[in-house]
């Protein structure tokens, strides 16, 4: 496995990998879920790279990115033993050097759900993967379900680009009681840890109402909310039931698929989840 930081480095390294390559952005601190994207790369690609970059153009002025939880050396281990060919962890010094001034803006999909919470974070997230991309060159991209508006931002972006990319998204990885997996879990203490499964326990019983007959999607919204308020830890930023490939809020009988997704503070900590409910 090589380990690469400056463009250069991870540009000359790339030009030796077999083909096809498979490339895993991160922002490092690695978990199963990351790991599970790597594992789907090495079954599908001749070569797999792995970014690890705490991105700083995605977090807000009042955002965790001082905090964000960084272990170089025991992602590099984790990263070994799923048989990862290259590894680039640029500095925010190599990404944006003093003179950077061009973003890539992606507008209707980026402006609801994160996007509205968020103000200029959808920037950042594509502006950085459009960067990894020019740089490592794959020929796939692997992302987890659990940033859902993410996927489908990064998905318009490389369409409407024309980026020689295939964007593979995978499912959510989570723990035993449901919580999905995201290195912001480790900032919960044990009973925030505890409460958080109501996040899954939600999107649980909207599931199950809507395999049982449920369109309303008000309804469902309702169910969501009904299921976070029983947790005194929990506090709902908001809850969604959107259009997939739109994230427009449903409003008439769902007719096909949907996407429901939310964002709830267990505490002080911020956590995303959603599900897809197929049509």
């Amino acid at each position: 496995m090589r380990l690469t930081h400056t463009i250069q480095q991870a540009r000359l390294a790339r030009a030796y990998l077999p083909e096809p390559v498979g490339l895993v952005p991160t922002m490092g601190y690695l978990h199963e879920g990351h790991l599970s994207l790597v594992r789907a790369a090495r079954a599908e690609c001749a070569s797999v790279a792995v970014s690890i970059f705490v991105n700083p153009t995605q977090f807000g002025p009042n955002e965790d990115l001082a905090a964000y939880p960084r272990d170089l050396p025991r992602d590099l281990a984790l990263l070994e033993g799923v048989g990862v060919d290259l590894v680039w962890a640029p500095t925010p010094e190599e990404m944006y050097p003093p003179a950077y001034q061009t973003w890539i803006t992606v507008e209707q999909v980026a402006q609801p759900l994160e996007g509205a919470m968020r103000p200029g974070h959808f920037r950042g997230v594509a502006t950085v993967v459009a960067k990894l991309f020019n740089v490592i060159q794959p020929q796939r991209a692997y992302f987890g379900q659990k940033d859902a508006q993410q996927t489908v931002v990064v998905k318009r972006m490389v369409a409407d680009l024309n980026f020689p990319v295939e964007v593979v998204v995978c499912p959510t990885v989570r723990e035993a009681d449901g919580l999905a997996m995201s290195s912001r879990n480790s900032y919960l203490n044990a009973a925030e840890r505890a409460a958080a499964s109501v996040l899954y326990r939600a999107l649980s019983a909207a599931r199950d109402a809507f395999e049982a007959g449920e369109r309303d999607p008000q309804r469902l919204r309702r169910l969501i909310v009904e299921v976070i308020e029983t947790e005194p830890l929990a506090r709902l930023q908001y809850v969604s039931c959107a259009d997939p490939q739109t994230l427009q809020e449903i409003e008439s009988p769902i007719s096909g698929g949907a996407l429901l997704s939310m964002a709830v503070f267990i505490g002080k900590t911020r956590l995303i989840d959603n599900m897809l409910l197929a049509g």
